[in-house]
């Protein structure tokens, strides 16, 4: 390889960090340096290339086509070289696993079982986010996602855990001896929702309804919109798997159901690349769970 063909490390890092705060004060402070010294090293690096990869937009900066391209190539470069050095340095074994999912999945299906994981593999440290909002799933920061979908997330490897299908239910102590015929007759109802979720709004609109007044929404955390349920406080869309021993008790209706879609579910979706040893563990861990309800 020719070195002399590549721009300095130095000015491709700041460069980037840049690009990424739009900002050259940001970016010192990203770096530990000052604005002046961001600065020229942006210039040097324009300089060496003979293009312009910056310019002024209010009170930061904008990238021009030529910076874009550039700080495409060089993001894709930085990340790998993160995950190179995360795979080699043996204090990141030891960084704790960090693993977001969905409250309610979290409270209905991951917490019941966590504790088999801790007495199989107690030296290793878990971080739970019980969270509805998509993490980004970055180098040093968030191991796993449990996400509900078909698989089909860009860039990202996904494989499936738990596969259910979503459903809108309503305690049988709410809902008594109506008869539910149509969409149209859960206008009646309140409806619970987790946080940062529109299940009732994207349902609806699928079943062509679209309501003139404000629905009854109560907006909750993913825990407690499973135990208003149970309450009989509202109906909800969620996933069947959660609710079915109080569906087969008889505490729990089925008014509407989705069918059921090959490789909808609960997946699990990780970065490409070498998976930590931490990560890997739980993953058979989870593997196993599902071999034994399969076989169930």
């Amino acid at each position: 390889m020719d070195w002399r063909s590549i721009p300095s490390l130095t000015s491709l890092k700041t460069f980037s960090a840049v690009a990424e705060t739009k900002s050259l004060s940001a970016a010192g402070r990203e770096l530990n340096v000052t604005h002046a010294a961001v600065s020229q090293q942006v210039r040097s690096l324009e300089k060496f290339l003979g293009l312009q990869l910056v310019v002024r937009e209010g009170r930061g900066i904008a990238l021009t086509p030529e910076g874009e391209q550039l700080f495409e190539g060089v993001s894709d470069g930085f990340e790998k070289i993160r995950e190179t050095i995360d795979g080699l340095l043996q204090e990141d074994t030891a960084r704790p696993l960090n693993i977001t999912t969905t409250p309610s999945f979290a409270i209905s299906w991951l917490m019941p079982r966590i504790s088999d994981f801790r007495h199989k593999h107690p030296d290793i440290e878990l971080m739970l986010n019980p969270t509805a909002e998509v993490v980004e799933l970055k180098p040093g920061g968030v191991d796993l996602a449990v996400r509900f979908g078909k698989g089909n997330w860009p860039g990202l490897e996904s494989e499936l855990l738990v596969p259910t299908n979503f459903a809108v239910v309503g305690a049988s102590c709410l809902i008594g001896d109506r008869v539910i015929e149509k969409p149209e007759d859960l206008l009646e109802f309140p409806w619970l929702q987790e946080y940062g979720t529109n299940e009732l709004t994207i349902w609806m609109e699928q079943q062509g309804v679209f309501p003139t007044g404000k629905l009854s929404t109560i907006h909750l955390p993913g825990y407690m919109v499973l135990e208003g349920l149970r309450r009989g406080d509202g109906i909800s869309a969620t996933a069947k798997v959660f609710i079915e021993p109080d569906i087969e008790a008889g505490n729990m209706r089925v008014l509407f159901e989705d069918g059921v879609s090959p490789g909808t579910g609960y997946h699990l979706v990780t970065r490409p690349g070498v998976k930590r040893p931490p990560l890997k563990a739980f993953m058979s861990w989870l593997r196993a769970l599902r071999a034994e309800q399969a076989d169930a």
